[in-house]
């Protein structure tokens, strides 16, 4: 508006009354062109959108259309093909239905090339808090601070809630660590975990030995493992010597979701996995002549407070040519499935892959798997437990690792051929086992 308010004094000035008569005729007409253009130009641009919007709805209920008419070709197919079509035809529409069932229900073991870690065959240690009623204090574990057992909504079992400020929580008991040696447990943390919650190992001497250690650095060496939200720290100590740390930043823990945490330690080498991938591998993270005997979790305050279960330790991975091929039978913990749950884990990928290895080099062995459970329940349900859980073994080696299925047979044992006797949680997670034995 101000533009032709100018235009208007100019053209006043310089011509006669006559001109700028003919001047405003102008700009008027050219302002009523200009505003039917504008309109012209949004008309056509919401008839092009209308356009647009239409094909894309319709071609979307083209796609839709084929989809079903797909699906149910190849299920017609599939029920009305004679008995003497061709054998082509009926493996290429096999084919097809199978592909089109996987691209429904994508595969869920599935592994980067970095996941090489296989669980050992010793088990030498086991809690998951079954053992402790609701509400108590773990009997097996010392604390400066508090926490208590509890089930929680999103995980099956009984979790340790680490619920104390500035705490540590020492596990009672010395354990006769190895020095190659796998630890694994479950961590849940919660809304406001933020600084992260510290797993150490430690050496302590015998005559110095403390039922609950809280010294920022216990005994006279160790490895502390920070798990915090947005990284992971490693720091190997020693008295008087300096740290060796470690750290990573890709696939920390999660918030208020399950995690599984492996930490594998092979002399002074320290690797740690999670959601299916390593995430730390440190060559020499551990000072020399360390041997381990104590370990613990501690945390700095209200911001630290996870909730644990299923702490495992196993010795490092076993000879699996030496065990099958050799001694004709594998006890393997490595292959693992959620509580009353029949699908295999996707942590099991590393020892499913050990032993489809060792079935490729070995064209001529048959095997058979057999599943086993622990006591707890009814026999008739672990039994067709331990029936379902060996079957989808099977499937997996077929699956995904290509082994024939005609070398291998399934069954379950259930209950009913413990290694130890039921009475504790350590010894109910050696009962609970995948068995592999040589048929020829």
């Amino acid at each position: 508006m101000k533009r032709v308010l100018i235009l208007l004094s100019f053209c006043l000035l310089f011509t006669t009354q006559a001109d700028a008569q003919k001047w405003l005729n102008k700009l008027g007409n050219a302002a009523k062109e200009a505003a039917k253009n504008a309109v012209e130009r949004r008309v056509e641009q919401k008839a092009e959108e209308a356009t647009e919007n239409a094909m894309d709805k319709a071609e979307e209920s083209v796609t839709k259309k084929e989809k079903a008419d797909k699906s149910a070709s190849l299920d017609q197919e599939e029920e009305s093909s004679p008995a003497e079509s061709n054998d082509t035809d009926s493996k290429k529409r096999t084919q097809d239905k199978e592909q089109t069932a996987s691209e429904r229900s994508p595969q869920k073991l599935t592994s980067s090339s970095q996941y090489d870690f296989v669980p050992g065959d010793q088990l030498l240690f086991f809690d998951d808090f079954s053992q402790d009623a609701i509400g108590d204090f773990p009997a097996l574990w010392s604390s400066n601070g508090s926490g208590e057992v509890k089930t929680v909504n999103i995980a099956p079992g009984k979790w340790f809630h680490l619920n104390g400020d500035d705490a540590v929580y020492c596990y009672n008991r010395p354990i006769a660590f190895p020095d190659n040696f796998i630890v694994e447990f479950d961590i849940i943390p919660d809304e406001n975990y933020q600084y992260g919650i510290q797993f150490t190992l430690y050496q302590e001497k015998a005559a110095d030995a403390k039922e609950l250690n809280d010294d920022l650095y216990p005994g006279e060496a160790g490895l502390h493992v920070d798990l915090g939200y947005d990284r992971w720290d490693t720091k190997g100590y020693k008295d008087t010597e300096d740290w060796i740390t470690g750290q990573a930043t890709k696939n920390t823990v999660v918030r208020e979701k399950e995690n599984h945490v492996i930490i594998w330690v092979q002399k002074r080498r320290v690797r740690i996995y999670h959601q299916n991938e390593k995430v730390v591998d440190v060559p020499t993270n551990i000072y020399p002549g360390v041997t381990f005997n104590r370990m613990r979790f501690s945390g700095w305050d209200r911001y630290s407070t996870p909730y644990v279960t299923n702490l495992k330790i196993t010795t490092a991975s076993p000879d699996t040519r030496s065990k099958l091929i050799t001694e004709g039978k594998l006890i393997t913990y490595g292959i693992t499935f959620d509580v009353n749950k029949a699908e295999v884990k996707p942590e099991s990928f590393g020892t499913l892959k050990s032993i489809a290895d060792v079935l490729k080099e070995n064209e001529a062995v048959k095997v058979k798997i057999i599943g086993h459970t622990d006591s707890d329940g009814d026999d008739a349900k672990n039994m067709e437990l331990s029936k379902r859980r060996a079957a989808a073994v099977k499937s997996e080696l077929v699956r995904t690792f290509g082994i024939d299925a005609s070398r291998m047979e399934t069954d379950g044992a259930g209950e009913s051929k413990p290694i130890v006797a039921n009475d504790t949680p350590a010894n109910k997670a050696q009962n609970r086992r995948v068995e592999f034995v040589k048929t020829n």
